[in-house]
């Protein structure tokens, strides 16, 4: 067990342990219980292989586990809320999230969604020689019907096209400059249609969008800029403003934290995680209080009209044509498997 150990401090392999990994050892007991090989769980996908030599050390390597990739078509009436109809058909929580984050450019989860919407899905699973389901890939189809009215959205991922992201048949990216719901709306707990109310009301001097959503519900960065604040707010609690460009900055209130490492002149990302659902400041319970700022000026997040993302063009537009028939084909057979 020493010559171990001092052989993983010597080659300084780091590798993070959690509880129910299980840990593999192979032992010649002829030679007094020699340690031939150990096998340690890197993730889901990789394995650490610790092996003994001829010079009577130790070397090691990585080893990619056999994996198969399937497809899964899921959908639902949503009676509740998203996140519900979606675990009630045994949808992971973090094809959820995904499911909520593409659609976020284009839908509040507290608002547009009303009961008999409907969804549905087609995702890829990673399964392992077991059969068992140990990582998620990407959402290649997805559909929310509002109102009877269809949302669809296609993966397209090419190396020559440099893509990778969601696009409505037309070939349009869903990316906007600011995504319309900046929050996990998977996660979104209250029902279609319930809005929250701050201790003050509602009327014409509110501007901003309210999200009721659990403590500690993930907050997004709704685009790319710099951090023009993350601090206390007066009555707006704990809150972070982020200048996007010369013509829009957003403000995100009542956090309960920031994420880590979130302060003054730091650069975020679009979807980046930069604090968390709380209810500090003038507040009667958890909600995000979200506002745009477009020249100086407050205005309605919900009805903004925002430039979109790229539309594919020329071979690209050809390629992702091509890429949308084969998913339109693999989810027909994926419905006619279950009926």
């Amino acid at each position: 067990k020493k010559k171990v150990i001092d052989y993983l401090i010597k080659r300084k392999i780091k590798n993070n342990l959690f509880e129910n990994n299980k840990i593999i050892f192979e032992i010649d007991n002829l030679q007094t219980k020699k340690i031939i090989k150990i096998i340690i769980p890197i993730n889901k996908k990789k394995d650490l292989i610790i092996s003994s030599n001829q010079k009577n050390s130790f070397e090691h390597t990585e080893l990619n586990k056999k994996l198969t990739i399937n497809t899964i078509y899921k959908e639902n009436f949503i009676k509740n809320s998203l996140y519900k109809s979606a675990i009630d058909k045994k949808i992971d929580p973090n094809i959820i999230v995904q499911f909520a984050q593409i659609y976020g450019f284009q839908v509040d989860f507290q608002r547009d969604i009303r009961k008999n919407d409907s969804f549905q899905i087609v995702y890829e699973v990673f399964k392992n020689e077991d059969n068992k389901i140990v990582d998620y890939g990407n959402i290649l189809f997805a559909n929310l019907i509002l109102k009877g009215k269809s949302l669809r959205l296609y993966h397209f991922s090419s190396e020559k096209d440099k893509v990778n992201d969601h696009f409505e048949p037309n070939g349009q990216s869903i990316k906007k400059t600011l995504m319309k719901t900046p929050i996990n709306g998977a996660r979104l707990s209250s029902s279609y249609g319930m809005r929250k109310h701050p201790i003050l009301g509602y009327n014409k001097m509110h501007q901003g969008t309210d999200f009721a959503a659990p403590t500690g519900t993930p907050i997004m960065a709704s685009g790319s800029g710099v951090i023009l604040k993350a601090g206390w707010c007066g009555g707006g609690g704990n809150c972070v403003k982020i200048k996007h460009n010369s013509t829009y900055s957003t403000v995100y209130a009542h956090m309960s934290k920031f994420a880590r490492g979130i302060k003054k002149g730091i650069r975020v990302t679009q979807g980046q995680i930069i604090g968390y659902v709380g209810s500090t400041g003038m507040s009667t319970g958890p909600h995000l209080h979200y506002e745009v700022i477009k020249n100086g000026k407050k205005v309605n997040s919900q009805t903004l009209k925002l430039p979109s993302g790229k539309k594919l063009k020329g071979k690209a537009r050809e390629d992702f044509e091509l890429a949308k028939i084969k998913i339109d084909v693999l989810k027909s057979e994926l419905i006619n498997s279950q009926n």
